[in-house]
């Protein structure tokens, strides 16, 4: 079993600049595996569950069935990569780490995570497109515990009003017809988040994969495709202003106003479309020439971190295993407002609750930020990216101009 490199783990902490969009707060708890007293650490970004809720009862559970404690510790996304650099320099590893998917290029690359061919961690249930947000190098770290993604939120009502039938809404054109006729009838189109940080990255992937561009070519005739999409909308007056500064938060506000026909948002905002007191529907992005977009996975990889004592890895992927079995897997993903990253438990869901339908078909067409191989390359990339949207959008820059900017930056 290899251990890590401490130049390479140097190195990883100085790429470790990813800006998440989920966690609030940081345990003051904290320690990694500890001596082979029965007790197994389990790192997680999930701050917002007490030891009442489901999910710590469900790591409870999974640690009895291994016939271990489970020690849990909880930390703010953001604060949770370094938090295991520093623990991995120290040979202070949790047994099990769970982290949001692009982080998980940074820790492989740094040498601090085991490969499922390493840890025998089976992930032959797992959807191809989820399961690649976690490999690099052609191996596979960890599997994910669920998916999150984007979509169009819509206002049926505002649509009534302005004669839009939402079926007839299938590429960009028709949206922007659509927009077009909702302006005409005295109400708002279409929020987002288009803000200068990963939310902002996150959010304008959708238009800019499903134009046809690549990460790897920001200036490419798809990409300043998209981008001149965006800046038509708020040019036509389609998308206010206040996207430039939107978080996905604020975006959402605007919409549940009642005011706006669409808003690009996410799965963690069901529970509040529920109170936005106006009958909605969710409706899959649309590529420019028709189908699904491919919108960016969100969600968490469950990992199994390099230990110093070999002996651990049998334990750890009990507990990982536990925790990604097909049982428990409905149960975290309903917990974590997430779809469930295997075919078996997505039609569990769509069963059990049809509005998640739109959701796993987003899904299964999404595709994770830092694929393609991307790894550690992808948040140099991201932040040019939106850096042009911003520079486009204020009307700083052409769309051309502005994406030709960022590609040389990256390079």
């Amino acid at each position: 079993m290899r251990r890590f490199s401490g130049r390479r783990l140097t190195a990883a902490v100085a790429l470790s600049t990813l800006v998440t969009v989920t966690g609030t707060a940081c345990s003051a708890d904290s320690g990694g595996a500890t001596a082979d007293d029965g007790t197994y650490s389990v790192w997680d970004p999930y701050p917002q569950f007490d030891k009442k809720s489901v999910w710590a009862k469900l790591l409870d559970e999974c640690g009895t069935k291994a016939g271990v404690k489970v020690k849990r510790t909880a930390f703010d996304t953001s604060d949770l990569s370094n938090k295991a650099l520093l623990a991995a320099q120290q040979d202070n590893s949790a047994d099990v780490l769970i982290v949001d998917n692009p982080v998980v290029s940074t820790l492989a690359e740094a040498g601090v995570l085991t490969t499922t061919d390493e840890n025998q961690v089976d992930t032959s249930a797992v959807d191809d497109n989820l399961l690649a947000a976690g490999q690099s190098g052609g191996k596979t770290y960890g599997t994910p515990i669920g998916a999150n993604t984007l979509a169009l939120y819509y206002n049926k009502d505002v649509l009534k009003k302005a004669g839009v039938e939402v079926s007839s809404v299938k590429d960009w054109e028709s949206l922007t017809a659509a927009l077009e006729k909702v302006k005409q009838a005295g109400k708002k189109g279409i929020t987002f988040s288009a803000i200068g940080t990963e939310e902002g990255s996150f959010q304008f992937l959708p238009w800019f994969w499903g134009a046809g561009a690549k990460l790897t070519a920001l200036d490419s005739a798809e990409a300043t495709a998209a981008l001149s999409l965006w800046q038509g909308w708020l040019k036509e007056g389609y998308a206010p202003n206040s996207v430039i500064n939107n978080t996905q938060t604020t975006s959402w506000q605007e919409f549940a106003s009642g005011d706006y026909a669409f808003a690009e948002n996410g799965t963690w905002q069901l529970a509040n479309a529920e109170k936005a007191g106006f009958d909605y529907g969710v409706l899959p992005l649309p590529a420019a020439r028709g189908g699904n977009a491919a919108a960016p996975t969100g969600g968490e990889f469950v990992t199994v971190p390099v230990q110093g004592d070999p002996g651990r890895y049998a334990v750890a992927k009990k507990l990982v295993s536990c925790l990604t079995s097909t049982e428990n897997l409905n149960t975290t993903a309903t917990t974590l407002s997430y779809v469930a990253p295997t075919g078996e438990v997505q039609a569990k869901q769509a069963a059990a609750n049809p509005a998640l339908k739109p959701w796993i078909d987003s899904v299964k067409a999404a595709k994770g930020r830092t694929s393609d191989d991307l790894g550690t390359e992808y948040p140099q990339i991201s932040a040019q990216l939106w850096k042009a949207v911003q520079s486009a959008l204020s009307g700083a820059q052409s769309p051309k101009d502005a994406l030709g900017e960022a590609q040389s930056a990256v390079k």
